[in-house]
């Protein structure tokens, strides 16, 4: 078996030596560096722009405005509302305006700066509250409703109300967004730290005007992705392949990370409003959200984000009336993109909240009200959305997770704690996760893959997926080598290749094992086929009687090695390459509606976390977290563990840490480690239990049975921002009104008003 096997990241030795080799490590003969210059106003018309200076600065060598573009200015992956350089009119501080040309990097970042731009300023629309206020949006609102949410919220027993603030969110990738372009006999070669390269392939061909087949776009890794690299990467790559072009020269651009963080969108900042009925139990009979998603300038993917909020508003539980509204507000901040989730963590993060209010108001521990809402079998089984769950194990996991990690004893602990802690209040957590796997824009649904094998028995593999540091090229390896049965170390997996696998869907929505595992499976299994069939004839034998495995052939009474069959195949002239090719089945959505099974199938897990509060500081500190998550039959058992770690950190320091600050200008203050604070190995929890779920499996015909494992954990780190909230409880008698990020800050107002001390 080559699957299930906790096999190490196929660049691992490469990452940690600092010899794997990323985007901007490319060498490039006499390459020029790009810069943009950007704008300093939210909103403006733009009355000049004067660039002699930035022409005269040392190594400059050209400087374009969007009048000197070839073909197409635009940038945007969907409405074609993003130019590369802006005309006529800015829209957030840090749009692109002109673009220097320069013989080094430094060169052409100092260039920059000396543009003289003369703006007349504009009213800039930068919060929810002033985009509400103008009806600046990008579509009417969106409504999902299940039931009769009004009549039975006047006739439930029990409500609640509120709203939160959840604040956005920067990548902060460890590689910034970098690209290089290579003009070849009139086609050009475009390298791009990218999860979508047909997009950027689609992008630059519009940019310089000529057929997709005209350019092919290679991504061998990223050095991380979640989302920011799904269409932030287009502005780059067209960059350097216009400059590459223009000058018949290879060209190469990267973001500094103040840059980076300034020009390219984050995790959509949300507000959500809520009223909940509910009975004596905790069990909803009404539910009515209204989110709002502060979408920025340009629509990118903020439609799609704004729509999987809605989606996943229902989490783990039943919602028999509801009513979700969605505004998506058009602001002058950066257009906001892809992060790991999608929108779907907002939506979590609202229904969550509600959970812990109910508990709060009925005086019990909120794994109460969870449990007691959770969908269930017949009646109590239907979405908002008006999907049937048929998979769900929510009750499963989160039983096994409350015995594991001892959790009613230390509820009962905590409670006496901090009944004698007058300083330290120690709080805790439970929070289960269901989250939908598919692409919702259903076209989306598709991978395909080629495979050789070559007459002394190595294979080569190509995919539409991109590896980004979450062990993809591992796991689709140990895919091939599973049907051929071979070791790990006899597949070859290369770059993420346009001319080589086309038409490929961004590596995102955690759809990546599944799409490519599958469509290399489907190439793999014809060639087997055609070797099967072949060594039937030639050694006489019924090919139910052919085996592969430990890199031997078995025919009957004849073994042999794979290559040794390889090379007999090749002499007979048997083809031994072949594409595969997946799409999705069932799945079928009508976001109009808001209706139909936008998902193929949901993955679960829960985790309990455990915190510690400093009431006179705000101060806070993860104390212990423990996980139960399932991932079907994991395909990498290892991969998996590290994914699920790694999505609940980054998970908690959205929602504790990561707070992105703006001025009333629309300046982003927070654009650099100094000021904005990703979790740190100190950050992490003192212990931290993660376990894959023992009975896990995919009841869909997924590969090997596996589910989906990058985004799903990462709405695990809810469990952190509920349990500060659980601390700060225990100061007063109120339920804490806490936004997010729970920062040091925010902990120690939200725990002084429960004081009742003003700020």
């Amino acid at each position: 078996m080559s699957v299930a096997k906790p096999n190490p990241h196929d660049s691992g030795p490469a990452h940690v030596s600092g010899v794997a080799r990323y985007t901007d490590d490319i060498p490039l003969s006499n390459p020029v560096h790009l810069a943009f210059g950007l704008s300093e106003k939210a909103h403006a018309k733009l009355v000049s722009v004067d660039v002699s200076a930035v022409r005269a600065a040392a190594g400059v060598i050209d400087v374009l405005l969007a009048a000197d573009l070839p073909a197409a200015n635009d940038v945007s992956p969907s409405a074609h509302d993003e130019p590369l350089l802006a005309v006529e009119t800015v829209h957030f501080v840090g749009q692109p305006i002109f673009l220097v040309v320069a013989e080094s990097h430094r060169a052409a970042r100092v260039a920059a700066q000396l543009g003289q731009i003369e703006y007349d300023e504009l009213p800039a629309l930068l919060t929810i509250d002033e985009a509400m206020a103008a009806d600046s949006k990008f579509e009417d609102a969106m409504v999902f409703l299940n039931g009769s949410p009004d009549d039975a919220m006047s006739g439930a027993d029990r409500s609640v109300e509120g709203a939160m603030e959840i604040g956005a969110q920067e990548h902060f990738y460890l590689e910034g967004q970098a690209a290089s372009a290579q003009p070849n006999e009139g086609d050009v070669i475009v390298h791009s730290s990218t999860q979508h390269p047909t997009e950027i392939q689609h992008k630059v061909a519009e940019a310089l005007g000529v057929p997709m087949n005209a350019v092919r776009v290679e991504t061998r890794r990223m050095g991380g992705g979640f989302g920011g690299k799904e269409s932030q990467g287009n502005s780059l790559a067209v960059a350097s392949a216009v400059i590459a072009m223009r000058l018949n020269r290879p060209a190469k651009m990267r973001y500094d990370r103040d840059d980076d963080m300034v020009i390219t969108g984050k995790r959509h900042d949300f507000r959500i409003k809520y009223k909940a009925g509910f009975d004596q139990t905790g069990r909803l009979q009404s539910v009515i959200f209204e989110q709002f998603a502060r979408c920025g300038w340009a629509m990118d993917l903020s439609l799609p984000v704004a729509d999987r909020a809605m989606l996943h508003a229902d989490n783990a539980y039943f919602l028999p009336n509801v009513r979700i509204t969605s505004h998506r507000l058009k602001t002058n901040t950066v257009s906001n993109t892809a992060y790991r989730g999608f929108g779907g963590p907002q939506g979590i993060v609202g229904i969550e909240r509600v959970m812990d209010h109910i508990a709060h108001e009925l005086g019990v521990d909120p794994l109460e009200v969870r449990r007691v809402n959770f969908y269930g079998t017949d009646d109590r089984n239907i979405t908002p959305y008006h999907m049937t769950v048929e998979d769900n194990v929510t009750p499963e996991i989160v039983d096994e997770l409350v015995e594991s990690s001892d959790y009613l004893a230390r509820r009962a602990e905590i409670t006496k704690y901090n009944k004698a802690s007058p300083i330290l209040k120690r709080g805790i957590a439970l929070t289960p996760v269901k989250f939908g796997i598919s692409f919702t824009l259903t076209h989306l649904n598709q991978a395909g893959a080629l495979v050789h094998v070559y007459s002394d028995g190595s294979i080569h593999l190509n995919h539409g997926g991109t590896e980004m540091g979450q062990g993809l090229f591992t796991k689709i390896a140990q895919v091939a080598a599973q049907v051929f049965g071979v070791s790990l170390a006899d597949v070859k997996i290369t770059a993420t290749d346009t001319a080589k696998v086309p038409n490929t869907s961004a590596t995102a929505a955690s759809s990546g094992s599944d799409l490519n595992g599958m469509a290399c499976k489907a190439a793999c299994e014809t060639i087997r086929a055609r070797l099967v069939a072949f060594a039937a004839e030639n050694w006489n034998t019924s090919e139910d009687q052919i085996r592969f495995s430990d890199n031997i052939v078995k025919v009957g009474e004849t073994s042999m090695s794979f290559a040794e069959l390889a090379a007999a195949a090749y002499g007979a002239r048997v083809q031994l390459s072949a594409t595969g090719f997946y799409k999705t089945p069932k799945i079928k959505w009508d976001r109009f509606a808001g209706k139909g099974r936008p998902f193929l199938y949901f993955s679960y897990g829960a985790a309990v976390t455990e915190v510690v509060i400093d009431t006179l500081t705000g101060e806070n500190r993860i104390l212990r977290t423990d996980i139960l998550h399932d991932v079907g039959r994991s395909l990498n058992p290892a991969l998996d563990i590290g994914q699920i770690e790694g999505a609940y950190v980054q998970g908690a320091g959205w929602l504790t840490t990561e707070e992105l600050v703006w001025d009333d200008k629309g300046k982003l203050w927070t654009h650099a480690p100094s000021t904005y604070k990703i979790p740190a190995c100190s950050d992490r929890p003192k212990e931290f239990n993660v376990a894959l779920w023992a009975r896990g499996e995919n009841r869909e015909d997924t590969i090997y049975k596996s589910k989906a494992v990058g985004e799903p954990p990462f709405n695990l780190g809810i469990s952190a921002f509920l349990a500060l909230s659980d601390a700060v409880a225990s100061c007063g008698e109120n339920y804490p009104d806490m936004d997010a990020p729970a920062t040091s800050e925010r902990v120690l107002k939200t725990v002084d008003m429960e004081k009742g001390f003003a700020w």
